[in-house]
């Protein structure tokens, strides 16, 4: 392994490798020192090291692009914090992460080579760290990288110039000492790649990585490493830690954020620490392990030694200043999360921003602050509105989302006391799994749940990485099913028969509005046909197959079905195959000229959406049939009337305008570059040439399916319902064109089989309508006041049996029974009969329901309940109910 790291650069330079007294991992350095320049081998000693500037957050950001420019790379923009365009991670983890896997694995060219980029990225994994450790560990950090793409035929630069740059850029631009510079080997594997590695460390700070992606990573039974075709330069340089190492801060915190660091301290109540404090603390920050106290309380103590502060007063500031750096830090990744279109909830994405919020609102409530979350996110997004537009732009959704939240939690905590109580009055002790499980299912942060068990007796431990544990178990996503074979659509043996053979020619995509075509039978395998080129189009990208029939001389097969295997359209026929090498295809026009309307409905309906809501509005979810087409998105309230109206009539304005439908296809990079990563709302596809559809002025999106050529012949769109299918997403049925007549004529119908029953004109139904509420009313308050009386009456009528006191009732009333069990159950066991069926209920101290199952079962009766109310349906309900009173 030594050779990947041995470089004529090295050696040109004058650096030897030496191996680390502390950890003993090897690193290359022109010094004289023996520790790699790590933390915790070296403790931060960058205070001391003299550099050419101080630079700002945002100068670093400035200084590390015009480097890499000035070396022949070309600057490539942000793209957002959730990673769409993958389907196997939900936030934007590293830079190299923009890339993956459509570029790393040589099916899209990058957008540049060699590029550079600083891209903002969420990591949660050191989350519960964040803020303890004054700006070492942050959940939202820029990292700048400069990538390079080596394919077999063209070398751009490898380990020798990636090391050269970097090494260059700290010296000679920024300024550090070259016997400083120390680059320590390491070791690289993520997202099926793995690679060697330096990480550029100086004075106890890491700076840098520099990744050499050349292996894919096989695990057959044992792990394999396969030599890459394409190997990728990978680096990551901490912006944010370029700005401290450079301004020599008390803190990260301090450097980054500036004069928005006091304004929260002065928000939140929090005086600011003394520097000297704060630069004792952070010098020994790479020391502190939150999963060994001891080693923090060594901290506090060395602390105090030097500077004649008592230990509890350090840790009291120490506290409460990392509860207020924990606040800045995650108000920033919100507005980040949020502004690039999260919506909180308990899956996916949306949960990651919904821990984000929450732990923030757990601080705040540390802190004893009573500022709402929703005004701290708005000063991070007044301070970086220039750095991060999208946000500012999704202004007011990210705060109306984090006061929403805020109000949720609240409501969560209210109801999660009782919840924790039950549980530890049945359980007496709780596991890390049963903390966690309390926090996925319910939301009730584990130091509530230790809270709430200490009042009563009971010890729990919360780890010091619950949050990071949480977040590990949702970070990545479930891989979205797509194939045919994965369906269940197509038997396998005729998946593997259709990949034999070519790419089907897609007449659908060339003609939507074909309607009869000629084609030549390629292959038929029993009910299966495979033909040269279609129009029937194939299930996909939630538009339902086409039917209709195939003519082959005198013979005609019904099309039932059709599915996509690559590219090739396999037909399914109701019966084997026995024609010609000529079909002559129909396709059921009237169901695809439905389906069409619906599904260009459906991409018009997103841009209403859109606008009446907000960007952070993403598909969900979408099925377009003949008969109504159903769109689940992302949206954290459910819809008002107000809202459904406004987006109706904005929608409808759309299909009044006669907008141009168009498809065209561009190369990913173009696309993505033009309209952004909008275009992914069905999903990202696996290529390098994106299909879209744009409808003029109004939406563009990636999408297979087929269209209408303008919005005016949608007709129409009328929403037919609306529901919340779970948190964070809401679903909405609508119809379109020819549809819309037939669920009015549906009211039309309802509205007159109502007035026939009210006996009256549907001009007049309402009138009706509020004059029988008026009276159902008056019914219920004379209703009332008769159970009032006869309540009295029957109290008196309870017979005593046993210890059970039972009354009969002759009529059926729950809500009369209800009141009198209630009352009768006040000092003692009683039940009320109606029939063959008993309601029993007990005060504290009696355990009715396991006497009535006891009873039952042996009775051969249905019954049960719990302590305090239990039901029985008995034939022999005068004998159960005697039988019970015996066992109380």
């Amino acid at each position: 392994m030594e050779e990947q790291y041995r470089l004529k650069f090295f050696e040109e330079e004058g650096f030897k490798r030496k191996k680390c007294r502390v950890c003993g991992q090897p690193f290359w350095t022109k010094g004289e020192h023996e520790v790699c320049g790590d933390a915790p081998c070296q403790e931060y000693e960058f205070f001391d090291v003299p550099t050419k500037a101080k630079l700002t957050f945002r100068e670093a950001k400035k200084e590390f692009i015009k480097f890499f420019e000035e070396h022949g790379h070309v600057p490539v923009e942000p793209r957002p914090v959730v990673a769409r365009w993958r389907d196997d991670l939900f936030l934007t983890i590293a830079s190299i992460v923009v890339f993956q896997p459509h570029v790393t694995k040589g099916l899209v060219p990058p957008p540049a080579n060699p590029l550079v980029i600083v891209q903002p990225c969420i990591r949660l994994e050191d989350i519960d760290n964040v803020g303890l450790t004054l700006g070492r560990h942050m959940t939202g950090f820029h990292m700048g990288g400069h990538h390079a793409f080596n394919y077999p035929d063209k070398e751009v630069y490898w380990k020798e110039e990636t090391v050269k740059l970097a090494f260059e850029f700290f010296t000679k631009r920024l300024g550090i000492p070259e016997e400083l510079i120390n680059f320590k080997e390491s070791w690289w594997e993520g997202g099926g790649n793995a690679g060697p590695s330096f990480e550029v460390t100086v004075a106890g700070m890491e700076l840098a990585t520099l990744v050499f992606m050349q292996y894919e990573v096989k695990e057959n039974g044992k792990k394999e490493y396969v030599p890459m075709k394409l190997r990728v330069v990978d680096t990551g340089y901490g912006i944010e830690r370029i700005a401290w190492f450079t301004q020599k801060t008390p803190t990260a915190f301090h450097a980054v954020y500036g004069e928005l660091l006091r304004e929260f301290h002065k928000r939140l109540g929090v005086e600011e620490p003394p520097d000297e404090l704060l630069y004792e603390l952070v010098r020994s920050a790479g020391l502190m392990d939150p999963e060994r106290p001891e080693t923090i309380e060594r901290v506090y103590k060395r602390a105090s030694e030097k500077l004649g502060m008592p230990v509890d007063e350090i840790r009291e500031v120490h506290g409460r200043v990392s509860l207020v750096y924990q606040v800045l830090d995650h108000t920033r990744t919100i507005m980040w999360m949020l502004g690039d279109g999260i919506v909180p909830s308990n899956v996916g994405e949306g949960y990651l921003a919904r821990l984000v919020i929450r732990r923030a609102l757990r601080a705040l409530k540390k802190l004893g602050s009573d500022v709402a979350l929703r005004d701290l996110v708005e000063l991070q997004l007044e301070y970086w509105r220039d750095e991060h537009p999208r946000a500012w732009k999704n202004k007011e959704y990210v705060l109306d989302a984090v006061e929403y939240e805020e109000k949720k939690f609240e409501e969560t905590l209210k109801k999660g006391v009782a919840l924790v109580r039950r549980i530890i009055k049945k359980k007496k002790e709780l596991s890390v799994e049963d903390l966690i499980e309390l926090y996925d299912s319910h939301g009730i942060p584990p130091d509530i749940v230790a809270e709430v068990a200490a009042e009563m007796g009971v010890r729990v431990e919360v780890p010091s990485n619950f949050y990071a544990l949480v977040a590990s178990r949702h970070q990545k996503r479930v891989r979205k099913v797509k194939e045919a074979e994965e369906k269940g659509k197509l038997p396998e043996e005729v998946i593997r028969w259709a990949r034999e053979f070519p790419p089907t020619r897609r007449l659908f995509h060339e003609d939507p509005y074909m309607r009869e075509f000629d084609a030549e039978v390629l292959g038929s395998r029993g009910k299966y046909l495979i033909l040269d080129k279609t129009a029937f189009y194939p299930e996909g990208g939630g538009q339902k197959a086409d039917t209709g029939i195939l003519e082959s001389g005198e013979k005609s097969f019904k099309v039932v079905d059709v599915q996509k295997v690559d590219d090739v359209i396999v037909h399914v026929l109701d019966r084997e195959y026995d024609g010609g090498r000529v079909v002559v295809g129909k396709i059921d026009w009237e169901r695809r000229y439905r389906t069409m309307r619906h599904h260009t409905g459906t991409h018009l309906l997103l841009g209403a959406l859109r606008r009446v809501l907000g960007d952070h509005v993403w598909q969900a979810g979408a099925e377009k049939t003949p008969e109504k087409a159903r769109f689940d998105f992302t949206h954290h309230k459910p819809l008002t009337k107000e809202q459904i109206e406004e987006i109706e009539r904005v929608a409808n304005k759309a299909i009044d305008e006669r907008r141009r439908v168009r498809a065209f296809t561009l190369p990913r990079n173009e696309a993505e570059a033009r309209y952004w990563f909008s275009i992914y709302q069905g999903g990202v596809p696996p290529s390098k040439d994106i299909r879209l559809i744009e409808i003029e002025g109004w939406d563009v999106e990636a999408c297979f399916g087929t269209h209408l050529a303008n919005t005016g012949e949608v007709g129409g769109l009328k929403i037919i319902s609306t529901k919340k299918i779970q948190d964070g997403v809401v679903r909405v049925e609508f119809v379109a064109g020819t549809r819309v007549a037939e669920e009015a004529r549906k009211l039309e119908n309802l509205v007159s089989k109502l007035s026939d029953l009210l006996k009256t004109s549907p001009d007049q139904l309402i009138r009706k309508a509020e004059g029988v509420l008026d009276e159902t009313k008056r019914y219920k308050e004379m209703l009332s006041l008769y159970r009032r009386a006869l309540l009295e009456q029957l109290l008196g009528s309870a017979k005593e049996l046993g210890k059970l006191r039972v009354l009969r009732l002759e009529l059926e009333d729950q809500e009369l029974a209800q009141e009198l069990l209630r009352k009768l159950s006040a000092d003692g066991p009683a039940a009320v009969v109606v029939g063959n069926r008993a309601e029993l209920a007990a005060p504290k101290g009696y355990d009715i329901g396991s006497v009535v199952r006891e009873v039952a079962k042996r009775m051969g009766c249905k019954g049960g309940g719990k302590p305090t109310r239990a039901t029985l349906v008995c034939d022999d309900i005068d004998g159960a109910l005697e039988a019970i009173s015996e066992r109380l």
